[in-house]
């Protein structure tokens, strides 16, 4: 894209006041950018209660619902939807929120954040009910496992923990990684799990006797993010040198991708542990994710995204570009995926439409992890909150 409209983070809370405005600006991407700022102005609210809302500097609004509202710019012909969040949770956390995920229920959330806080909540209003303690340091990732009622953690003390979500016990502490554990991916049911370390290693761990049965790939520098999918038949991800240790299920027909801050998109036959693709990106890798159709996405650091289809991996991959800040979150929804960067913005994109909707919220804060559950997406940002919107 060649340009994008950035809108004023609480616009939808601005406008709807007496007389209410708000700031809209049309950046131009790229080496030499410009920027075009206009004003929102809010003329009264019409019979259904919404502003009636007329723009200035050649700016035009072209909808505006109670949580929505489009925007064009003619002269640079760029139009954007933007929607606002319906929900806030400032309670849980006092501190940047590193990582989040939502249970298999979409009752629970678990979060960490910068100050060394994890913590398990309620997603209908926020209550915690769990602040899970056993690590020494930061918490850099929390997922649940399938079963809804179980947390996997990974931190910066190298340590990989399996806690109770109902009482808080921690039955499981797994050691073996030399630097801070980066990112986990969970296989199948959860009898084998995947981590991803500062070390530079990807493992393969039995989570019945906290046995490392394989490292699956090793790479220079840090792996910043991880994956597990099933994938077709039709690709070849080859056959292991050995055979596996019995311990090891569900690893068949699961294609492990890696995101490397050296810049490189892995990946890994996780039965085989034979690389099967590596795509050279323009800087680090910092979030990858599956998405339909045998293929997958990494977000880059300069703002690009890279969608690899691994039927043709030989191929160059596509390469979009919505911004020049750093992508830190990715996940596949519908059709496309959900991305959050460094400067606070958090976009949807419809892969099949083209259709773009961004989210609002941060006021350029970065969006470090986000978790979407049937139509309600959460988004962990650093100024500590946690934010929900219905898409």
């Amino acid at each position: 894209m060649a340009a994008r409209l950035i809108l004023q983070s609480d616009w939808n809370e601005s406008l709807w006041q007496n007389e209410g405005q708000a700031w809209v600006l049309c950046k131009t991407l790229g080496e030499g950018s410009t920027s075009i700022q206009g004003e929102l102005k809010s003329q009264g609210l019409d019979n259904k209660g919404i502003p009636q809302v007329v723009a200035s500097e050649g700016f035009r609004v072209l909808d505006i619902t109670r949580r929505t509202i489009t925007i064009s710019y003619p002269e640079k012909d760029v139009k954007a939807k933007f929607q606002a969040k319906s929900g806030a949770f400032r309670n849980i956390h006092d501190r940047g929120i590193v990582s989040l995920d939502i249970s298999s229920g979409g009752a629970l959330g678990v979060s960490s954040d910068s100050n060394d806080a994890l913590r398990v909540w309620q997603t209908s209003d926020g209550t915690v009910r769990r602040e899970l303690k056993g690590h020494f340091g930061e918490v850099i990732t929390c997922r649940f496992f399938p079963s809804g009622i179980v947390v996997l953690t990974g931190g910066l003390d190298r340590q990989i923990k399996i806690w109770s979500a109902e009482d808080g016990s921690c039955p499981v502490t797994i050691r073996g990684h030399s630097g801070g554990v980066s990112c986990t991916a969970i296989v199948d049911r959860g009898r084998n799990i995947i981590t991803g370390s500062r070390d530079g290693t990807a493992r393969l761990w039995n989570c019945g006797n906290s046995k490392c049965l394989a490292t699956v790939h090793t790479v220079k520098g840090f792996i910043n993010a991880c994956a597990v999918s099933g994938v077709s038949d039709s690709i070849d991800l080859g056959k292991p040198v050995k055979p596996p240790a019995e311990e090891e299920v569900g690893t068949a027909g699961k294609l492990l991708l890696l995101a490397t801050e050296s810049g490189d998109l892995i990946g890994v036959g996780l039965h085989s542990r034979k690389k099967i693709f590596q795509v050279k990106g323009p800087a680090a890798f910092n979030c990858c994710a599956f998405l339909p159709n045998d293929r997958v996405i990494g977000g880059c650091q300069d703002g690009t995204v890279h969608i690899v289809d691994i039927r043709n991996h030989s191929q160059p991959a596509k390469i979009l570009r919505k911004t020049s800040s750093p992508i830190l979150c990715i996940q596949a929804h519908k059709n496309g995926f959900i991305a959050g960067t460094a400067d606070g913005s958090c976009f949807l994109l419809d892969l099949e439409t083209d259709d773009w909707l961004e989210l609002t919220g941060s006021d350029c804060d970065p969006i470090y992890a986000l978790c979407c559950h049937g139509n309600t997406l959460y988004t962990a940002c650093r100024d500590g909150i946690i934010r929900k919107y219905q898409i």
